[in-house]
């Protein structure tokens, strides 16, 4: 077991390392006020059973978690995702991996999984730089569940006090990354939570145990895709001090000074316009090529149509410069019941203002989207409530010919939009603010959407069948007056008679 964590403070926060106590097994300090990120890498031999059946059938899997409340970044951890549970996922070639929707229910909760082949849906590989297939997303509040499965699975007893406090930990994370490869067949677990004040005391259980404490703060970078950090290293059990410490490399992801925010136009019904308000159309760097992009991801009782999204004049009356990303198939016509898949996603390209007199005011993105049909309700009120996560938005950037990002010890790959773009892409974020209330609130539109109220469905079935049976009354009526003056077979007797006559 590796351990990895990081405390990210500003420059005006930095800690006095005199202020660290440093023992052969533990580190302590108080009132340390910074960002923090905990990674922790477990091989094979140290995961239960039941993820070791799935891992050994999996080519690649990616976790992904975000809460649902807004929260502040700092560089390095500046990447976004759509709030819910993310999950990319390859199986090994010529195997199905059936265990995959069971266990991830049994670890994160009651998620709408039946299989990879029925719920997750499947991406371009050709469009893609990383080896992904498919994908599934799950609207998921919270981790409890994860929290009581590592308290039972993962915390041993030699060192169950301290494994407990760290997995309490997590109840408050702003966001859970899992990852394994083939390659290296270590399972790593990230989490990340915002600044606050910590009362750090950290030890170790074992000597195999390797601990590493980082405490930087973000340096000024001699290059814009650079990204500097300074501060200080310790690894229990090795260093008797911190040692000082600074470098620099090339980072993928970096934060800007914009936000967003979103909502739907009202009155939605059954074809609403999610607006994207942005605040500036400022570019992130002036001499790069770059393009703004919403990546979305939807639940599967909504969905947007591909084939008005590809009308140029539509988009420009949009200001959607262009769609670079669907889920394939969509199926336009099938009502949310009747589907087992999760949903779909979409990559969209913005088109903000060019003019440089307009680059600091705000703008607005309209993005049409489609509802489909939702189970009849009993509520009384014809209506079911449905829960859209933020988009995410961030500009793509080209980087210098021959810049690597291979060297950053914090980059975050396979977010399920990265691969849509070149190895040498930078992508500068754009914050979103809920409800314009800076990094508080909700990322989480809802939707009220009209359905069937079974308390008055009485009447429409009542209703409908009054209306047959008097149509079909009346065509008995009409027939009965026919035969009262024809009489049955007089007109066919009259058309022979006729034609003999011919």
């Amino acid at each position: 077991m590796r351990q990895r964590i990081t405390f990210l403070q500003k420059p005006e926060d930095s800690l006095d390392p005199r202020a660290l106590k440093i023992t052969t097994n533990a580190i302590s300090t108080p009132a340390l006020k910074a960002a923090r990120e905990d990674r922790l890498t477990l091989g094979f031999d140290e995961l239960p059973q039941e993820l070791y059946r799935v891992l050994k059938a999996t080519r690649e899997l990616h976790i992904r978690w975000t809460s649902v409340d807004g929260y502040g970044s700092i560089p390095p951890f500046v990447s976004r995702l759509s709030p819910g549970l993310h999950v990319l996922y390859t199986p090994l070639k010529n195997s199905s991996n059936s265990l995959l929707c069971p266990t991830l229910k049994k670890v994160f909760g009651d998620l709408d999984c039946i299989s990879p082949e029925q719920s997750f849906t499947n991406v371009s590989v050709e469009q893609l730089a990383l080896p992904v297939t498919t994908e599934y997303h799950a609207p998921l509040s919270n981790l409890n569940d994860l929290v009581e499965y590592i308290t039972h699975k993962l915390c041993k007893r030699k060192d169950e006090e301290e494994c407990l406090s760290r997995v309490s930990n997590l109840q408050s994370a702003s966001s859970l990354e899992i990852d394994f490869d083939t390659s290296s067949h270590d399972l790593t677990l990230t989490a990340f939570w915002p600044s606050r004040i910590w009362n750090l005391n950290l030890s170790k259980a074992s000597p195999e145990q390797r601990l590493e404490v980082g405490i930087l703060s973000v340096e000024t970078p001699n290059e814009p895709e650079e990204l500097s950090l300074g501060g200080f290293l310790t690894v229990i059990g090795e260093h008797t001090k911190p040692s000082p410490t600074l470098f620099s490399f090339p980072s993928r992801h970096h934060s800007t000074t914009q936000s967003f925010s979103s909502s739907f136009l009202q009155p939605t019904g059954l074809h609403p316009t999610l607006s994207l308000n942005i605040s500036s159309s400022a570019l992130p760097i002036e001499d790069r090529a770059c393009s703004l992009h919403a990546h979305l991801t939807l639940p599967r009782a909504i969905f947007a149509d591909k084939y008005q999204l590809s009308d140029p004049l539509f988009l420009n009356s949009k200001n959607l410069s262009a769609l670079r990303y669907i889920t394939s198939p969509v199926d336009l016509e099938a009502p949310a019941y009747a589907m087992s898949v999760w949903g779909s996603s979409l990559l969209l390209e913005l088109s903000p203002p060019t003019q440089k007199s307009t680059s600091g005011i705000p703008w607005t993105a309209q993005i049409p989207l489609h509802l489909r049909y939702l189970l009849p309700n009993t509520n009384h009120s014809g209506l079911a409530a449905l829960d859209v996560p933020y988009p995410v938005l961030f500009w793509a950037c080209t980087a210098d010919e021959g810049t690597k990002f291979s060297g950053n010890p914090f980059d975050r790959e396979n977010l399920g939009y990265d691969g849509h773009f070149g190895k040498r892409t930078m992508f500068y974020h754009v914050a979103p603010s809920a409800g314009g209330t800076g990094n508080g609130g909700s990322l989480i539109n809802t939707l009220d959407v009209p359905v069937l109220d079974l308390g008055k469905s009485s009447w429409v079935e009542t209703g409908t069948a009054a209306a047959v049976l008097l149509g079909f009354l009346w065509v008995v009526w009409c027939l009965v007056k026919v035969l009262r003056t024809e009489g049955y077979g007089s007109r066919r007797g009259a058309l022979v008679a006729e034609k003999k006559k011919l």
